[in-house]
């Protein structure tokens, strides 16, 4: 006995089961759209983490200027680190 296969409605259907691919091409399309957006999210974040770090050095290279800012007011001679602890 032979069996065939009936295609559900989409009506009964829940919004999962709409999403779910039923062939090779939609498989495909839904696959490239998913590689897509966790391209753009990748890139976004990579991004946001790059901006980030050149915020960080911006404001690193204020402080080493303020320090020195400091020390020439103190009299200190920025040449000459200071070491703590020791052998």
């Amino acid at each position: 006995q032979r069996r065939t296969k009936r295609k559900r409605s989409t009506r009964n259907m829940s919004s999962e089961e709409k999403d779910v691919p039923q062939n090779t091409q939609d498989l495909t399309v839904f696959v490239q759209n998913l590689l897509q957006q966790m391209q753009q999210r990748f890139q976004d974040m990579s991004d946001a983490i790059i901006q980030r770090i050149d915020d960080m050095g911006s404001r690193i290279d204020e402080l080493e200027k303020s320090i020195g800012e400091l020390m020439t007011q103190a009299g200190i001679e920025e040449s000459q680190p200071q070491l703590t602890g020791g052998d």
